[in-house]
This record gives C-alpha cells, structure tokens and sequence, in this order.
C-alpha cells in the first residue's frame, strides 16, 4: 500500500534525525559518555566506560572509538554503534590524552603517573615502545606526515620531540609552567603549546623546534591566575584558533597569522576541551565543573546554546554518522 505523504515525509525527518552527526564527550566523575545528537543539540545516549575517562579520539573510518579511561589503566576499544567495549588495549599507567598516528594503527599515549609516551599497536594489541619523557605528561600530538609525535610533560614544563620512525627523543623544547595540549598546524610547520598556570601558548617552527611566537591572555575582570589555557582548535584554513582558559570560564578567539586575540567568549564553568561540528560552524566546548558544553555559533562567536551532560565533562570529539 502506498504511504500517505505526510507518513513519508515524518519518516524520512525521522531517519535524518536518527543518522544526525554526533559530538562525543567523556565523563570523568561520572564513567560515562554524553553522545549529543549536533541537530537536536540533545543528549541522546548515556553510555558506560571505565574509571575516570578522558581522552578520546576516533579511528580514520569512526569504526572504533578509543577512550582513555585513566582509573581503569587502560585505553578501551569501543564499537560506537552499540556502546560495546570490544576489548582494552595495553596503555601503561593513567593515560590521560593520546593521539592517533596518520597510519590508524599506532596511538601515542602519555602516562601520567610513569613520565613515559607509549606506543601500542592497535591491530597486534601489544606495546610497541615506551619513550622515557619529563614528569606528568600530559598532551600528545602528531605531525600530519607522522613523523614527529609530541608530548608536553606538566612538571617539566618541556615539550619533548619524538621521531616516529626510531621511537626517540631528538628535541626538548622549553615552555611555561603546565603544558597541557598541543597540536601540529598550518601542513605541520608550526607546533603550539598551551600552558596553563604560565597562561600563555607558545608557538614553534618545527623546522627549527624554535620559538617564533608567544600569544598571552587577559579577560576582563578576571584574575589572571584564573586564565588558565588547557585545550584548543582551529577553524577551516588555520586562521583562527579558539583557545579553552579553564576557570576564567571564556573561550578566546587568536588570530593564527598574527597571533592576537580578537575576543573572549564566556562559557561553563571550568571549561577545558572542545571540538567543532563537521563544517565547523559550530564549537562544543567540554565545561567540568558546571556539568555542561556550551554550543558557539563560530560566525558570530556567540553562545547558543548549554547542553547538561554528566559530572565533569573533560573530552570531545566529532562523529559523522553517514
């Protein structure tokens, strides 16, 4: 029998609605994932994990989804479909954030508690390196050619260079105190540090691993030790970054040619995280203590919108769903 139209038309909305784009946030206090549904702006899955998960990235494909679950020692393999732990992978102690090598096999991963990167291969499950790095490590990166990784040790306040191909150290890089994130930018010629209690990023030419650039942050009426610069993005080009500045509550707005900031943008409490949409017209910023993500409108650079999620929201990351 043939639909009325109005039953095609409802059914067909409801199958847009169900393949909607999806922004994944983890939970630390809570052991869970808020999965927010971009077009509803809702949280439609609530989804368990191990203790205390942090980081997370999907693979090349968004097969998989890999959470570091700090508490738990372990970095889980997730079918993001049905929220099914596949299996954990070997990570060493208190893994907090990774990343992905262009190759979607190896995921560099900074141990906390041990002041070591580990390299695990995800398709052999087995450990593949252990890089002896500074105390607390934290943020991770790699080169968009794979052939430098990065990682930031809090208590060192060095970023340390590591060459992919032998699995050591060629460069320790000085930056203020606490580098927390850090990513590769501009076709890898450039590598930015934040820092958060030195509240400032550092720019580095990778060629040389020098310091071309140091961008500071000052918000009105706000202390500047609550200005505390954790995690970071980039809009479509590399011409702007978007900058979380943790208990100051705002997002800055740095011009990436310049290195200037253009505007703060007030969001939750204690923001640290965030990741855009697939078009990147929108930001989802990750803000721990108030228990929510604030939706920017990266054209107007306005919030539209807060979404509550769990307790302590750290991690973000984008899911297309087609």
């Amino acid at each position: 029998m043939k639909l009325p139209i109005l039953t095609t038309l409802t059914a067909a909305l409801m199958c847009s609605a169900a393949w909607a784009d999806e922004i994944w946030v983890t939970n630390e206090k809570d052991d869970t994932i808020s999965v927010i549904d971009i077009e509803t702006l809702e949280v439609v899955r609530t989804i368990d994990t191990g203790e205390r998960p942090r980081g997370i990235t999907f693979s090349k494909d968004f097969s998989v989804v890999y959470i570091c679950a700090s508490d738990s020692d372990a970095v889980q393999v997730m079918d993001p479909d049905t929220g099914e732990i596949l299996h954990d992978l070997p990570s060493g102690e208190d893994p907090e954030q990774f990343v992905l090598h262009p190759d979607n096999r190896h995921l560099y991963i900074a141990n906390e508690d041990d002041a070591i990167t580990t390299v695990v291969d995800t398709e052999t499950r087995t450990v593949v390196a252990q890089i002896d790095v500074g105390i607390e490590p934290e943020g991770m990166a790699v080169s968009p050619d794979g052939k430098i990784a990065i990682t930031t040790s809090e208590t060192t306040s060095m970023a340390h260079w590591i060459d992919t191909e032998t699995q050591e150290l060629f460069a320790n890089t000085l930056v203020d105190s606490r580098p927390r994130h850090a990513e590769f930018v501009k076709d890898g010629t450039e590598l930015w540090v934040s820092s958060e209690i030195g509240g400032t990023i550092t720019v580095f030419d990778v060629a040389t691993q020098t310091e071309k650039a140091k961008i500071d942050f000052e918000v009105a009426n706000i202390h500047p030790d609550r200005v505390q610069p954790v995690g970071f993005e980039f809009t479509t080009g590399y011409t702007h970054a978007f900058v979380a500045l943790g208990p100051s509550n705002h997002v800055a707005v740095v011009n990436a040619e310049t290195y200037e900031v253009e505007e703060y943008i007030l969001v939750g409490r204690r923001v640290w995280h965030m990741d855009f949409n697939r078009d990147r017209t929108q930001l989802f910023t990750t803000n721990g203590v108030s228990g929510d993500v604030t939706v920017i409108d990266v054209a107007s650079r306005k919030p539209i919108k807060s979404i509550k999620v769990g307790r302590f929201p750290w991690g973000a990351a984008f899911r297309p769903t087609d």
